[in-house]
């Protein structure tokens, strides 16, 4: 086994079990005294520790059958079994494509030839996807096969090469509330838990148990992709805190199936995350999250309208441009949107949808007064005829110089559950990474866990969960060098500041007067053989790992 890089440097140790990294976190203390505004660099000394072994990892799905589930489970068989398919523009092979982990780079610093880049995953030790084990409750009972070809996401050629491997796939019966989801969705329920609250949670303790004891994985995360739900209201004894919202489930008070998951998941030690806009984390189970240290993270899958949103609006503010008026509209036909179209659905995709700009708003008092913010209007419309091809339109106003308008309008057309799908296999990859980093005051303390509430994940959700007290980030290339130079730190390598200081002095220095070796490294020519299957490691060519052909796996056990 070699690493795919090597950080050479007396604050970085690697043992077969650990990388451990001394690290300087740097910030900036800005206080008023006196009537002037003082700025204070400040600097904490941080120890990183990071567990070099990749366990066998399980994702349980809520909502397994709906187009989600069915499309990244069918995404990670095709990646494994290495499939290709004819479609009318030619011959598609699967691939990973809009995953941040998987088909995105980062540079790991300054070479001859200029900067040098590596897949986003190998960055540290990670679970592959195609190595992950499903499996998941749906409130309809039709087998994967079938369910993905009620979808209408994939190829037709592609299903039928994918049904032997899907029809032996079955939901176990899921918890089904009438009252938290469209009227419109009674017809698909037809594998339900019955029973009170309690035996509901007690059963889905009970599968998370059996399938982690018949699959063999070491860890389990569960991850609702089910149907959005309405709001539930937050009551004093009831959900405000962890053992009112224990005592609620006992005594058969309303509690969303959503929590419902999130209690048991959280009382067997899973992390749970929430793909959907609803509030599943009520003040008592986020509490409950903290005091089992089991890490909880969402809200909503972040990936078509409101991803390009965080961009646009950040552009346009970060430019001197005062955003006024943003309309959005969206319509779609797929289940999801059958359910949105019920109002108090509506209402809990409305409020995830528009909160993305606010954090940028507020960071520019001169365009913007205290309590201003702009015009800011969703529209969901359900129309079967698109499927799951979603329309959206989008409207950006905003006054520039001297009284001027300028107006962007954008069409984009979201396959939906085919760019929801490696957003989900993200976000369960860098849940289970997150488990197995410590952080701690150097000399201080014993590294410790993450906090519960897993903010890191912010770039992949639209309404980031995050601690009480915590800025809540929106920006989308903020959020993704926070994942970035996090990982970083856990190698000991300094923040990417894109700076490049030694390129813009008259005296050259640094990279520009000590060139590296004109050779290139053994590993970026790996990459360049597209070796698809790292996570952190390199294995010897032509290593095809456990069993499946062509796949290049080389990673540590």
């Amino acid at each position: 086994m070699a690493t795919s890089f090597v950080v050479e440097s007396p604050d970085v140790a690697y043992t077969s079990d650990f990388i451990e990294a001394q690290y300087t976190y740097n910030t900036t203390l800005v206080c008023q005294e006196e009537g002037s505004t003082k700025v204070k660099p400040c600097a904490t000394k941080l120890t990183f520790r990071t567990e070099r072994h990749v366990p066998k990892l399980g994702v349980m799905l809520v909502g397994w059958g709906g187009n989600n589930g069915t499309t990244v489970t069918a995404a990670v068989l095709a990646n494994r079994l290495g499939l290709s398919w004819m479609t009318k523009t030619g011959t598609k092979h699967a691939n990973y494509y809009g995953s941040l982990l998987q088909a995105s780079t980062v540079s790991l610093g300054t070479g001859p030839s200029g900067e040098v880049y590596i897949p986003f995953r190998d960055l540290l030790p990670m679970v592959h996807p195609n190595d992950i084990v499903f499996d998941g409750w749906d409130i309809s009972s039709l087998n994967l096969a079938d369910a993905m070809q009620r979808a209408e996401v994939l190829d037709w050629s592609l299903q039928q090469q994918l049904r032997p491997f899907m029809e032996g796939l079955k939901p176990r019966p899921g918890i089904h509330r009438p009252e938290f989801i469209a009227a419109n969705q009674e017809k698909r329920a037809d594998n339900v838990l019955t029973g009170a609250k309690a035996e509901q949670v007690a059963q889905i303790r009970r599968d998370i148990r059996d399938f982690k004891s018949s699959s063999g994985v070491a860890k389990v995360i569960v991850l609702w992709t089910a149907n959005t739900e309405r709001f539930c209201d937050v009551h004093p004894g009831v959900n405000d805190t962890a053992a009112h919202l224990l005592q609620a489930i006992e005594r058969g008070l309303e509690v969303s199936p959503s929590t419902l998951y999130a209690v048991a998941s959280i009382l067997e030690g899973c992390a749970y995350i929430n793909g959907s806009p609803q509030n599943t984390f009520v003040p008592g189970a986020v509490e409950l999250a903290v005091q089992r240290g089991v890490f909880i993270a969402g809200d909503d899958f972040k990936s078509g309208q409101t991803k390009l949103k965080s961009v646009l609006v950040d552009f346009l503010v970060s430019s001197g441009l005062k955003p006024v008026s943003i309309v959005s509209y969206n319509h779609l036909g797929n289940n999801d949107g059958c359910n949105l179209s019920a109002p108090a659905q509506f209402r809990s995709k409305e409020v995830s949808k528009s909160s993305v700009v606010d954090d940028m708003v507020q960071s520019n008092p001169v365009l913007y007064r205290p309590g201003e913010r702009p015009d800011h209007c969703v529209v969901i419309k359900y129309v079967p005829c698109v499927g799951d091809s979603k329309r959206a339109l989008d409207e950006y106003t905003s006054e520039i110089a001297l009284g001027g308008t300028n107006t962007i309008v954008i069409h984009n057309t979201c396959e939906d559950s085919l760019l929801a799908a490696p957003i989900i296999l993200d976000l369960v990859v860098l849940t289970e990474l997150c488990q197995r980093i410590r952080v701690g005051v150097a000399g201080e303390t014993e590294p410790q866990p993450l906090h519960s509430i897993l903010s890191l994940l912010s770039f992949l959700c639209k309404a980031p969960l995050v601690p009480q007290g915590t800025p809540v980030v929106n920006a989308l290339f903020r959020q993704r060098a926070t994942i970035e130079n996090f990982f970083r730190a856990c190698v000991g390598l300094p923040p990417q500041n894109h700076m490049l200081l030694e390129y813009k002095t008259r005296q050259p220095w640094g990279c520009t007067e000590h060139p590296c070796p004109t050779s290139a490294p053994a590993w970026p020519t790996s990459l360049q053989r597209k070796a698809s299957h790292m996570n952190g490691f390199l294995g010897p060519p032509g290593d095809n790992g456990p069993g499946l052909p062509g796949l290049g796996v080389g990673h540590a056990r």
